[in-house]
């Protein structure tokens, strides 16, 4: 009743309305009572298609510049444009586990209407405090192997996933959902593929793992300002979550593509161009939003965030992939050419690094962690040399092992998508493979 009583006095007593003048590509510009709106407040435009909500993302001059949640089509001069005085908000509540919802949090699973929660969430919420944040908790199991033992992940912890596509990311974040001991996923497909979106609910996450996730969709042919907003509305969500004080891992689909589309309002806006067209707000809205990911307060949860960036051209130094990895608490990079020898996850070890390590590892089993990455490194400084058969046999020792010990490993970080493995067995299982070295 509350919810329902806060949801009346949101609605507007008096009706303001401005008029369209003018449409460029993805702006509409509108003529009215500049004093009425602001930057981020909604309009809805009545144009002969039916009803069209917009953002207001800037002025010029005595014109309100607004971009659109919905196709313009039937949008004409003349359309009017109702102001509204609520804020841009989202009421998360339980019985959103096991729903799908689009950008504006609609259900779109055709399971019914979405029970409200009390209090309202704002789509562009503040990080807690930096003082009054806790540390990242305790190591968080995964239940992918390799993640577990060389890159163990702490609840609070923030991690990007670098890969061009087609290289297994999906896949990773489904097994991620399956099998991670978080209490609650809420996960973000942004700019997706609209045919990948079941095949990613049924096949990949599941019954099961969707009974104690939220999944946000918008997909690549939804205009910029959803694909953008379903990355806000992600972290909303998971926000809701960590107050009730629950370990909640956030994942997002790709942090790329709502770059991406900060990138198309920002040039329709009339923002300049900067490394690969990207305006300045997308570098300004990047930390905004990863930083609402991390450990809570006192009496909080945490939000574990695993993002993925979509490298462009599989150059893992463009700029978006860049401004990521130096805001981000670690980096997990998957190659292609680990993915065409076949094995899956496609996570080079030597180049991923999760800056939790070493302390978040089990302190026991830490010697064999770095003999493992030492073997795996001396074969990868020689693995050209063994290829073309030019390393001769006994010249050595420290080779000798590296290819005797190359087959094990690389099973050892094979890993199908229904199969778990926590992190005590992870250890155990290295351990057997590479064994405890000498003290001293």
């Amino acid at each position: 009743m509350k919810a329902l009583a806060e949801q009346i006095g949101d609605i507007d007593g008096v009706e303001i309305y401005g008029r369209v003048v003018g449409v460029r590509g993805l702006m509409v510009e509108v003529a009215g009572p500049l004093y009425a709106m602001s930057v981020g407040s909604r309009l809805t435009i009545e144009g002969g298609n039916g009803p069209v909500p917009c953002e207001i993302v800037g002025f010029s001059g005595k014109l309100a510049l607004a971009m659109p949640f919905a196709p313009l089509e039937g949008v004409r001069r003349g359309c009017r444009a109702l102001v509204s005085s609520s804020a841009m908000t989202v009421r998360p509540s339980d019985a959103w586990l096991g729903r799908v919802v689009n950008a504006l949090g609609e259900p779109i699973d055709g399971k019914g209407p979405l029970r409200a929660g009390a209090a309202p969430y704002p789509f562009r919420n503040a990080p807690p405090a930096a003082h009054s944040r806790n540390r990242v908790g305790a190591p968080l199991d995964l239940g992918v192997r390799v993640l577990n033992t060389f890159l163990t992940v702490c609840r609070g912890q923030r991690m990007g996933i670098f890969a061009g596509s087609g290289v297994g990311k999906s896949v990773l974040l489904s097994m991620l959902a399956k099998n991670v001991s978080a209490d609650v996923s809420v996960i973000g497909l942004i700019g997706e593929r609209g045919r990948e979106v079941q095949e990613f609910l049924q096949d990949d996450l599941g019954e099961t793992g969707l009974k104690r996730s939220v999944v946000v969709v918008s997909t690549s042919d939804e205009p910029a300002l959803m694909r953008r907003q379903a990355a806000y509305l992600t972290m909303s969500i998971a926000e809701y979550f960590r107050d009730e004080g629950q370990d909640v891992l956030a994942m997002m689909d790709s942090v790329t593509r709502f770059a991406m589309a900060q990138r198309e309002i920002g040039l329709s806006a009339g923002e300049p161009p900067t490394a690969k067209g990207y305006t300045p707000t997308v570098f300004t809205e990047l930390p905004r939003l990863l930083e609402r990911a991390g450990p809570g307060t006192n009496d909080q949860g945490t939000i574990t965030g695993i993002f993925t960036v979509l490298v462009d051209g599989d150059d893992h130094n463009e700029p978006v992939a860049d401004a990521v990895r130096g805001i981000l608490d670690g980096h997990i990079v998957m190659e292609r050419a680990i993915a065409e020898r076949g094995r899956y996850p496609a996570i080079n070890v030597l180049k991923s690094v999760s800056r939790t390590m070493p302390r978040s590892a089990d302190p026991n089993f830490l010697p064999v962690i770095k003999r493992a990455r030492s073997v795996m490194a001396t074969y990868s400084d020689m693995e050209e040399l063994i290829r073309l058969g030019a390393y001769r046999p006994g010249s050595s020792a420290d080779v000798d092992e590296a290819i005797g010990l190359h087959k094990p490993l690389e099973a050892f970080l094979t890993q199908g998508k229904d199969d778990a493995t926590s992190l005590i067995e992870g250890y155990q299982m290295l351990e057997q493979i590479v064994g405890r070295p000498a003290a001293g």
